[in-house]
């Protein structure tokens, strides 16, 4: 009978030879990047961004207007009674890059503030548009974003303070 077996091996061994070797399974390979920065390469997300997170959904914001380029939420330091930032979801680290927006997410940007402005009532009264960009300018998130701030009568600053311009460098 063992005779017969090796008879049989030897026999289909050729055969088993000729076959294509099949891929042994092996892990997945890690990724350096989070999946939430792979879902949506378009936006060029950094993973240590916080803006990028909160467009991601990953980190919590209390959002008051989304579309398809650009989120607007509240920050978490307000400067006014009304204080909101609105971002574009690409990453672009400040207005020094914005030629690597598309032309109507630029305009969404600009869009978005006002539809915020208004939504809040502060068209009636007035209201800033600030972008911080460069440490000169405090700029504390490296991701484009735009203050709307309003809601009351606000400070005066470096632009509206007569006097207060200093000589070009």
């Amino acid at each position: 009978m063992a005779a017969k077996a090796l008879l049989t091996a030897l026999i289909f061994l050729p055969l088993l030879a000729c076959q294509k070797p099949q891929a042994v399974a092996s892990a997945p390979a890690q990724s350096a990047q989070p999946a939430w920065v792979l879902a949506h390469p378009e936006y060029h997300a950094h993973k240590d961004c916080i803006f990028c997170k909160i467009v991601a959904g990953v980190a919590p914001s209390k959002k008051v207007y989304e579309d398809d380029r650009v989120v607007a939420f509240w920050d978490i330091a307000p400067r006014a009674p009304i204080h909101i930032l609105v971002i574009p979801k690409q990453h672009i680290r400040s207005l020094d890059e914005l030629e690597q927006l598309p032309v109507a997410t630029r305009a969404a940007l600009l869009d978005a503030c006002f539809k915020v402005a208004k939504e809040f009532h502060l068209t009636e009264r007035g209201f800033r548009v600030i972008a911080n960009t460069g440490a000169d300018a405090n700029q504390t998130v490296p991701h484009l974003h735009f203050h709307v701030v309003g809601g009351e009568r606000l400070l005066e600053d470096p632009i509206t303070i007569p006097g207060k311009a200093s000589a070009p460098r």
